[in-house]
């Protein structure tokens, strides 16, 4: 199921309907199939799609992060905090804050 749906949205990339939402959906399953260096090259895209997208910067910590790069998932979770801020998307403010405290006080 997972392998279809990886495929059917690497389909669809370079295509009219590429941007952020079909690059956060493919690095989520990405990451969900265990492919945390594929996940994290597509969560950057779609950040170069939409820059205040702070969905996709919490799913960059979470795959940095699965690749042990503490310091990148820290900053990932930084810059997401600061866009979540900046929208008044508390919710994910509050979760990226949950994620940094935990690798910044294990």
């Amino acid at each position: 199921m997972n392998d279809t749906l990886i495929a059917n949205l690497r389909a669809q990339c370079g295509g009219p309907r590429d941007g952020a939402l079909l690059r956060f959906s493919l690095g989520n399953a990405l990451l969900g199939a265990g492919d945390a260096a594929g996940a994290a090259a597509e969560l950057k895209r779609a950040l170069a799609f939409d820059a205040n997208y702070s969905a996709a910067w919490k799913l960059l910590g979470k795959a940095l992060l699965a690749l042990d790069d503490r310091a990148g998932a820290a900053e990932a979770w930084r810059q997401g905090m600061a866009v979540a801020q900046a929208r008044g998307d508390k919710q994910a403010e509050k979760e990226m804050t949950v994620f940094l405290r935990r690798i910044e006080n294990p």
